[in-house]
């Protein structure tokens, strides 16, 4: 039997989708948390609650743009139909460089650069009381 470069691609993403993701393997909620007062004036991840940003609560396998009471911007409501849930994948994309990833997104954080910081931040939104 002859495989196909194609093929041989196709097992690869494959299998790289359906390994878990390094944040919630290797994330720590507790250093998290420290990360987290970066977003802390904007979003909370412990009480659904709107401040300047939507809350984050419950996040992970959300629907993107989806807070009952937060007006999203208008990049951010498009972006949901091309990309409809807040999965890790996506949320790690979108902490790295919020700007980039929405074009036209109102939150004005450039993003986090340290692969650690992403991987506790969605640890601690993923689980926030495991940082107690």
């Amino acid at each position: 039997m002859r495989i196909s470069l194609s093929m041989l691609f196709g097992a690869v993403i494959a299998a790289a989708v359906s390994v878990p993701t390094a944040a919630l393997a290797d994330g720590d909620a507790a250093k998290g948390a420290k990360v987290f007062k970066k977003c802390a004036a904007c979003h909370t991840a412990v009480e659904a609650k709107n401040k300047v940003g939507p809350h984050l609560v419950d996040i992970i396998d959300r629907p993107i743009a989806s807070v009952e009471g937060y007006k999203y911007s208008k990049a951010m409501s498009e972006y949901a139909t091309e990309v409809p849930t807040w999965t890790v994948e996506a949320l790690e994309a979108y902490l790295r460089s919020p700007r980039g990833v929405v074009k036209g997104t109102k939150m004005a954080f450039a993003g986090l650069k340290k692969d650690d910081e992403v991987e506790n931040v969605i640890a601690y939104m993923t689980d926030p009381a495991a940082a107690e």
